[in-house]
């Protein structure tokens, strides 16, 4: 258990503790909540860093990161739609998503290959990471709020069409992590979804 590995395991563990202090809703509980969520994040970005600076990379770690992000994202996208937050499909997308390359990857390990993160992936999970951050502050703040319904007037007034639809502002932040969760997965599934065929026959 090195140093990188012990940060990993932590964001796992940090993700139930975000979603159990976000059934709050009350200001103190969800201002925890983004912190806890702010320091999972910051524990990706060490993970990597220390591993490469130690050169101590795992392949423990190869595997084990993306699943941390994965499961973290997904806790968190599944929160925002039970507050209603953003639409279910869009976090839909991004969680099937996650869980068919943790399943691809899964598959890699079991014949003895590790499916590293791609530059364009690492972007794909930065860009979740901010928008998720983004909204949650609004969430954390929202109880403090004189009028809620003032509040979810601003967000949803600021709507502009894309594709036929009427997207309000949380809708537009999490647009471009979409966006590169859909392209990285046809990536991985282009190139590793081979891996499949032997379990599908």
């Amino acid at each position: 258990m090195n140093l990188p590995n012990f940060l990993t395991l932590s964001r796992i563990l940090l993700s139930p503790v975000f979603l159990i202090l976000m059934l709050f809703d009350s200001f103190l509980p969800r201002l925890i909540a983004l912190i806890v969520f702010a320091v999972a994040a910051l524990t990706d970005l060490a993970d990597g860093y220390y591993a490469r600076k130690m050169g101590d990379v795992t392949s423990f770690g190869r595997f084990m990161d993306p699943i941390a992000d994965k499961i973290l994202v997904s806790i968190a996208l599944l929160t925002f739609i039970s507050l209603d937050y953003i639409r279910d499909w869009m976090a839909i997308i991004i969680v099937i998503r996650e869980f068919v390359i943790t399943g691809l990857r899964s598959m890699a390990a079991y014949k003895g290959e590790v499916i590293a993160s791609t530059l364009l992936a690492k972007w794909k999970t930065a860009t979740q990471m901010i928008a998720i951050s983004v909204i949650m502050a609004y969430a954390a703040f929202e109880p403090l709020i004189a009028s809620r319904l003032a509040a979810e007037k601003v967000i949803n007034e600021w709507l502009v069409p894309l594709f036929g639809l009427h997207c309000n502002l949380f809708d537009l932040i999490i647009l471009i992590p979409l966006i590169l969760t859909v392209w990285t997965g046809i990536h991985y599934l282009v190139r590793w979804g081979g891996l499949f065929k032997g379990v599908l026959r």
